[in-house]
């Protein structure tokens, strides 16, 4: 699926789509340059979700953890890791526990080491906003998909 998105305000409502089929098992990635609007789409999921406060992208601590609703939502920034396994040693395993909804961003620096995506949103630069593509890698993600 390919959106075009023209600013800020398109992709926190994107975020809030998606957040409204969301069960709380989600693993997503979310791939795209510096600046492409990654932190902004989770804002507007957090949000949807019930979430009021600041969402900044966790480039620094490499995890923002939220509890929204009773439910788990972890918020990754994987800029700076230097080798996968330094996820094994925080214990990404714990996070990712099949019940909490994990948010990706840079996913391509943990390799083989991060569970596998349900959906895929690479966000790129596109004149004069951004283009979103939502591709699913599980049935999980194809029903998500389905409902978008």
């Amino acid at each position: 699926m390919l959106l075009s998105i023209m600013d800020e305000s398109e992709m926190i409502a994107l975020g809030a789509k998606v957040a409204t089929v969301l069960q709380g098992s989600e693993v997503i990635y979310l791939r795209g340059e510096l600046g492409a609007g990654k932190t902004t789409f989770v804002r507007g999921l957090l949000n949807a979700m019930g979430y009021s406060g600041n969402v900044k992208s966790p480039t620094y601590t490499l995890i923002e953890p939220y509890l929204i609703n009773d439910r788990d939502v972890y918020h990754f920034d994987l800029y700076r890791i230097n080798d996968p396994e330094e996820l094994e040693t925080m214990g990404i395993r714990d996070y990712c526990d099949g019940k909490s909804i994990c948010l990706f961003e840079w996913p391509e620096q943990g390799n083989d080491v991060l569970p596998p995506a349900d959906i895929i949103l690479t966000l790129a630069h596109s004149d004069p906003g951004r283009e979103v593509n939502i591709e699913s890698r599980s049935s999980h993600g194809e029903d998500i998909l389905n409902q978008l």
